[in-house]
């Protein structure tokens, strides 16, 4: 299958740069993530997407997923379901484990579905 690969640009801007704050991500009361190398996506008009270092997130928290997704910006990405004491939330973390090269820097990191989560910054 032939993949579009679109690079960014003024009529869809990408920048990935250090979040300089501590991020802390939550799922059902328990801190699952906890890292001052956060990276901050941002792409367009969307919203602003921490992407955590996968070595700063609790490995029982996460169970892999057979999800997978394209974006023509970023490439393949991949999910994890979240694992609370609340139950398994399905595909409710992302990843692009080998990133096209605008974006490279999210390669390692994790990515996480405000819904099911909560951020902060501290």
């Amino acid at each position: 299958m032939t993949r579009t690969v679109k690079t960014p640009g003024p009529d869809h801007p990408i920048t990935v740069e250090p979040n300089p704050e501590r991020v802390v991500v939550r799922a059902a009361g328990k801190v699952i993530a906890d890292t001052t190398s956060a990276l901050t996506l941002r792409e367009a008009d969307y919203p602003p997407v921490q992407y955590i270092p996968l070595a700063d997130v609790e490995e029982s928290a996460l169970r892999p997923s057979d999800a997978q997704t394209y974006c023509p910006y970023k490439g393949d990405a991949s999910y994890y379901s979240l694992v609370t004491a609340d139950g398994e939330i399905a595909d409710a973390v992302w990843t692009y484990e080998k990133p096209y090269d605008a974006v490279g820097p999210i390669a390692g990191h994790v990515a996480f579905y405000p819904q099911h989560v909560e951020t902060a910054a501290e």
